[in-house]
């Protein structure tokens, strides 16, 4: 179990899971839906599921890149052979199965769309082969978390959990191009695509500052149309100073602290944006 946990990153769900639960308890606030624990433990399990399934692929899509990537030969449990690709790829079908019978215990429009969904999340792995705009769906796969999660509460579109997915869009991509410095010279020999690769690390930070001023920005909209209170900004500030210190971590010519940047300033900006914005919800 650890290895397959291991695989597809199962820490890392902590990006998107609290935006997802925002989506959900944003869907109870604003509408005459009650709580449900079936309807939230769903919500957790797509997440779950999808999140499972788009990682496996990624890592059995990319298991020749892998193994000819120093930094993650030995890492990576397909090139260093405690997963073998085929059952890599079984874990991927039961998963993407799983994730739409889910869906179908959710509601329709949630069934619906539930291959789109799949599209996005398990497409994303094969981008980087033709365009540096692979950061963006990597956010637009994230970004499905809290439209999805109030969509299966509410069952209808609604601008606010649209603008806090363009804020994961915007805030993922971002980040993503961070961590990809570190392979900026390998993907340029593997002839595959990246910000960092089009136009250097230097300009690469840059659209990554812009894209998390983008971040902010949305953040700030949502915010001030959903009429939120003061539990909502106290979390935006500290997410917004997060996203600020994760860009004072890492320079052009020292990525020694990319990790950083990447898991832990991200997932302690999620995690505390999260409750604050759910506090904020339920008090009001």
């Amino acid at each position: 179990m650890n290895k397959y946990l291991s695989l597809i990153k199962f820490s890392h769900t902590i990006f998107a899971m609290p935006f997802a639960f925002i989506g959900f308890f944003l869907a109870i606030s604003r509408s005459q839906y009650n709580f449900e624990w079936t309807t939230f433990l769903y919500v957790v399990l797509c997440m779950v599921f999808a999140r499972s399934a788009a990682m496996a692929f990624n890592r059995y899509i990319d298991r020749d890149i892998d193994t000819a990537n120093p930094r993650t030969s030995e890492i990576r449990e397909i090139p260093n052979g405690s997963i073998k690709p085929n059952a890599a790829l079984i874990f991927v079908i039961i998963n993407s199965l799983l994730f739409i019978a889910t869906t179908f215990l959710i509601n329709p429009i949630c069934f619906y769309l539930s291959p789109i969904a799949l599209l996005v999340v398990l497409g994303y792995s094969y981008t980087k082969r033709f365009t540096a705009l692979c950061h963006l769906v990597l956010g637009l796969g994230l970004s499905l978390a809290p439209i999805g999660a109030y969509l299966a509460v509410s069952g209808e579109f609604s601008v606010i959990p649209l603008l806090f997915s363009a804020a994961v869009l915007f805030w993922v991509s971002g980040f993503d191009i961070i961590y990809s410095l570190q392979d900026e010279e390998f993907d340029k020999n593997q002839k595959l695509h990246s910000i960092p690769v089009l136009i250097g690390k230097k300009n690469a930070l840059m659209i990554s500052n812009l894209l998390h001023f983008f971040t902010f920005s949305v953040l700030s909209i949502a915010g001030s149309l959903g009429e939120f209170g003061l539990y909502y900004w106290i979390g935006f500030w500290i997410f917004s100073a997060l996203l600020v210190y994760q860009h004072t971590l890492v320079k052009e010519n020292d990525l020694s602290k990319v990790n950083l940047a990447f898991f832990t300033t991200n997932g302690i900006a999620s995690i505390v944006f999260g409750v604050f914005v759910i506090a904020d919800l339920l008090i009001n």
